[in-house]
Order: structure tokens, then sequence, then C-alpha cells
């Protein structure tokens, strides 16, 4: 049996935070403002897998009202959330996202993503594609106000 989840998350870009996107830090002049890291990428791929299997969403199982997910590393939170696909008898099929920033350019740092995010989900980094795309200056991305990302989960039961 299969099942398909969706995530998107987006978050504003500003001074004085880093940049984390799938788990690694991007050298860029403002980071993305949240509770967490903000990774927006991560958090679309939890809502996604989340989803997948109607189990809520991201911020029902780490609310930014609590102090102990200030500052976290996202991808504490993506290997919480997929224990939780787990213990339900599911496995990751695959995964499919798409991170929408007009800047920084993100081709060298995707491979990296696709191998860290493997490695939280138990998987090889040829189940994850990663793509970036801009948004040709239009909207929250295109203007350079934020980034976004888009997700498409298929877990299996095993």
């Amino acid at each position: 049996m299969f099942r398909i989840g969706f995530g998107y998350d987006v978050h504003r870009l500003v001074e004085g935070r880093r940049l984390i996107l799938g788990g690694v830090e991007i050298p860029f002049a403002r980071g993305l403002e949240g509770h967490s890291d903000a990774d927006v990428l991560i958090h679309a791929i939890v809502d996604a897998l989340l989803g997948s299997l109607a189990l809520g969403d991201i911020g029902s199982h780490f609310s930014d009202q609590d102090p102990q997910y200030k500052n976290i590393d996202s991808r504490v939170l993506l290997r919480k959330a997929y224990d939780l696909v787990n213990q339900q008898g599911y496995r990751l099929q695959n995964l499919d996202c798409t991170i929408c920033a007009q800047a920084p350019k993100l081709r060298d740092y995707i491979p990296i993503m696709r191998n860290k995010l493997a490695t939280d989900l138990a998987c090889q980094p040829s189940e994850i594609s990663v793509k970036a795309t801009t948004e040709e200056g239009l909207g929250v991305s295109g203007g350079e106000e934020g980034i976004a990302a888009y997700c498409v989960a298929m877990v299996r039961k095993v």
C-alpha cells in the first residue's frame, strides 16, 4: 500500500540569521526567520511525510510556541517525524522537492542536501529529488523577500 503527502513552507529572509536549506548552511547575506532554524525545505518534507498518513502538520507536533524547539536543527524534527511514519509501519518510497529562491544559486549544494536527507531518512540519495528554481522576479521568492519549498512524499507499507 502506498500513500502520498504534500508539503509546503515559506519563510522571510532577514539579516542576522544563517541560511539553512536541506540541513546545509548556504553562504548568503541573509537567512530565514523562524522559531527553529527555519529550514523551509525540511519543513516542507516533514509536512509531506506527516500528511501522507494524515498525522497532522509540523506545527501540531513541534509548536513554535514551545521553547524546546527554539533554534532547533530541523534535521532533528525530520528524524522525529520520520519515526512517527515508521511507527505506523511505513517507509519512504521517494521524495520530490522544489526550492523557490531567486538567490542564492543552490545547484552546488543540492547533492549535499540529498545526502544529508538520505541519511536522516535511512534511504538512498537516488530516492530523493531536490530541485531549485527562481520565480523570474515574481512573488515572495522572486522579489527576494523569502524562500519557499514544496515537497511530495510517497511512503509504502512494509
